[in-house]
C-alpha cells in the first residue's frame, strides 16, 4: 500500500485523490455497535482550521438532499482562555468538544435523510488533542483520561461512509484565518498550524474506516470555475444515495 506522500509526489497538484483503505466489504455500509435503522450516507468533512470546511459542507448541503452538522466551535466556553492559554486551559477544552461531538453523533444517527459533518469526532482526538499531547501542553495523566473517554465513545458511533479530506497548505491557511477576523483565531501560532497539518496528513495516511477524497483547497476554486465545480460534484456525488443526487 503506497503511503499517502507517495501518492501525492505522484499526482498533479491540481487531482482529486480517491482512496480506499477502508477495512470492509465493497458496497457494505459501516456499522456501529448498535444497528442503523435507516439507510441512508453520512459523509464527513475533514481539514485543518481554514482549510474550508464550513464553506464546503455549505456549497454541498445548497446542492444535494443533505442535512448539515456543524461544529459548534462559538459555544465552546472554554475555547478563548484556551487560544490565550493552551497549557491551563487544554484539557477542559478537549473535553468539551469531545463531548458535543459525541452528543452531534448522536443526533445524526437519529437524521433519516444522508448526513454531512463539519469536522469529527476523529479529528479532535487523532489531530488536536495529540498535538497538545505530542507538545506537552496537555499532561500524560491528562491525556490517558481523555483519551479513556473517546475510545469508549468511539466504540458507540458509525464510521462516516466517506472522508473528504480538504488537503491545503499551512501559508494558505494563515492568510484565510486573518481575511476571516475571528479574534480568538488572531493569535494562533504559525507553528501550531503547521504541527496540525502534519498530524492530518499522517492521521489520513493510515486512516482505515471508510473512502476518502482529498480535494485540494488552495488549488481548486469550485465558488467560482464551472470546471473545478462538475469535477468535485462528480466525484462526491458516487457516494451519495441516488435520492441525494439533485439539486436542490
Amino acid at each position: 500500500m503506497s503511503s499517502l506522500s507517495a501518492i501525492l509526489s505522484e499526482s498533479n497538484p491540481y487531482d482529486i485523490i480517491e482512496l480506499d483503505r477502508s477495512e470492509r466489504s465493497p458496497g457494505q455500509t459501516p456499522r456501529a455497535s448498535r444497528p442503523d435503522p435507516v439507510v441512508r450516507k453520512y459523509i464527513a468533512v475533514s481539514g485543518n482550521i481554514g482549510a474550508g470546511k464550513s464553506t464546503m459542507v455549505d456549497f454541498l448541503c445548497k446542492r444535494y438532499d443533505l442535512t448539515p452538522f456543524f461544529e459548534p466551535n462559538e459555544e465552546n466556553p472554554y475555547l478563548e482562555d484556551f487560544y490565550k492559554d493552551m497549557k491551563r486551559w487544554s484539557l477542559e477544552s478537549q473535553m468539551y468538544f469531545l463531548a458535543a461531538k459525541f452528543k452531534l453523533h448522536m443526533e445524526l444517527e437519529s437524521r433519516p435523510l444522508s448526513v454531512l459533518q463539519d469536522r469529527t469526532i476523529w479529528e479532535d482526538a487523532e489531530i488536536f488533542a495529540e498535538n497538545l499531547y505530542q507538545q506537552g501542553t496537555m499532561s500524560p495523566r491528562d491525556y490517558k483520561t481523555y483519551r479513556l473517554l473517546y475510545e469508549s465513545m468511539r466504540a458507540q458511533i458509525r464510521p462516516p461512509d466517506l472522508m473528504i479530506y480538504l488537503r491545503c497548505p499551512v501559508k494558505t491557511v494563515r492568510k484565510r484565518i486573518a481575511m476571516r477576523g475571528r479574534e480568538m483565531e488572531s493569535n494562533i501560532p504559525t507553528a501550531y498550524l503547521k504541527r496540525l497539518h502534519d498530524l492530518y496528513e499522517a492521521w489520513i495516511d493510515r486512516y482505515t474506516l471508510s473512502p476518502v477524497v482529498i480535494i485540494p483547497t488552495d488549488k481548486l476554486d469550485y465558488m467560482t470555475n464551472l470546471v473545478d465545480r462538475h469535477d468535485i460534484m462528480t466525484t462526491i456525488e458516487k457516494y451519495l444515495e441516488p435520492s441525494s443526487i439533485h439539486e436542490v
